[in-house]
């Protein structure tokens, strides 16, 4: 038990070092980025567009950002 309360207490230190203000920075540049090829995605599918298409497109814009083909983002369908 003792073990754990030094671990909860030493977590927030131990994430807060791990990430560098500019590495913060770079990863919301990252999200915003992810975010424009999405919505860039929502307004493909809403033209009617083939979904595939629209997939591929979304492939392209995210190279780089986004893992795997989801571009990091993944929902049920």
């Amino acid at each position: 038990m003792k073990r754990m309360w030094m671990l909860a207490a030493l977590l927030p230190l131990l994430a807060g070092a791990a990430e560098s203000p500019e590495d913060i920075k770079k990863d919301a540049q990252r999200h915003r980025a992810m975010a424009v090829a999405h919505e860039a995605m929502a307004k493909c599918l809403e033209s009617g567009k083939k979904p595939e298409l629209c997939q591929k497109e979304l492939l392209a814009a995210c190279k780089g950002l986004g893992i795997g083909k989801y571009c990091g983002m993944k929902h049920e369908h």
